[in-house]
């Protein structure tokens, strides 16, 4: 599936998270200014832009979990917490203590505790879920291992397994192919097409701009305020690049608008 500037031909588009007026400062000095944003319901949108752009710090605002300054978050059309059931969150590996003591299948079945609650009783079916997700990211034969004895690659497949078991429509990705090695980034890419396909949401902070154009349907240009929103056909263009990115480093363009070298930061 190819998502191009032809969207705009078609019936409206689905919201599935949109943000308006949203602020985020770190001692005083904004990290996201005055954001409006819509991530389009069943596409893959990337969040891309240099350095301490404030990418992942908009995701974290738009889930509460780090305080915003103003903004209004609406999922699906309702309000944040008619719709936080139908988000799973994916964060930054880094952010994740690896030495706690707990195995894949442990964590995996962190992803089912909305529903089945802290102290509820693991079924058949819940064990199936936690089988299928851990399947689906190749992992399935690591369900007893510590989640510390793990390469960086398996970790990230185990939290992207994670949020699968929560069987949600909108997926938030902070940097998921950040350290990992290419068998992973390809199996990753995978996984979230599939979930596309199948009609659900993914929004990934994504820091590659070379693999951009060939692996998301929308892009969401990002230096603190909103550089440009839309198909990556439409708004991916040179000019957007370093309107983002300023004189860091160069950005060339192939004929068909795939970025061929990516600024440095």
């Amino acid at each position: 599936m190819t998502v191009g500037s032809s969207e705009a031909m078609n019936a409206p588009l689905r919201i599935a998270l949109s943000l308006r007026g949203m602020t985020v400062a770190y001692d005083g000095k904004p990290a996201v200014f005055s954001l409006d944003a819509d991530f389009v319901a069943g596409r893959m949108t990337a969040i891309v832009g240099p350095n301490g752009a404030g990418k992942s710090t908009l995701l974290k605002a738009a889930l509460g979990i780090v305080p915003r300054v103003s903004g209004e978050v609406s999922v699906f059309g309702g309000t944040f917490e008619e719709g936080r059931h139908r988000i799973a969150y994916v964060p930054q590996r880094a952010s994740v203590d690896w030495d706690f003591p707990a195995s894949v299948a442990d964590v995996v079945t962190m992803g089912l505790y909305r529903g089945l609650g802290l102290l509820g009783r693991m079924r058949t079916e819940h064990r199936r879920r936690v089988g299928d997700a851990l399947e689906r990211v190749g992992m399935q034969g690591f369900a007893g291992r510590q989640i510390g004895q793990l390469s960086g690659g398996q970790q990230q497949r185990v939290f992207l397994a994670r949020a699968l078991a929560e069987n949600a429509e909108l997926y938030l990705l902070d940097e998921p192919f950040a350290g990992v090695d290419a068998a992973t980034e390809a199996a990753i890419t995978e996984v979230l097409k599939g979930l596309r396909d199948e009609g659900r949401t993914v929004v990934a902070v994504h820091h590659d701009l070379s693999s951009v154009a060939e692996t998301f349907d929308r892009v969401l240009l990002l230096n603190t305020e909103k550089v440009a929103e839309g198909p990556v056909s439409d708004v991916f263009t040179e000019a957007a690049i370093h309107k983002a990115y300023g004189a860091r480093g160069g950005v060339a363009l192939n004929p068909i608008g795939g970025v061929v070298r990516a600024p440095e930061t």
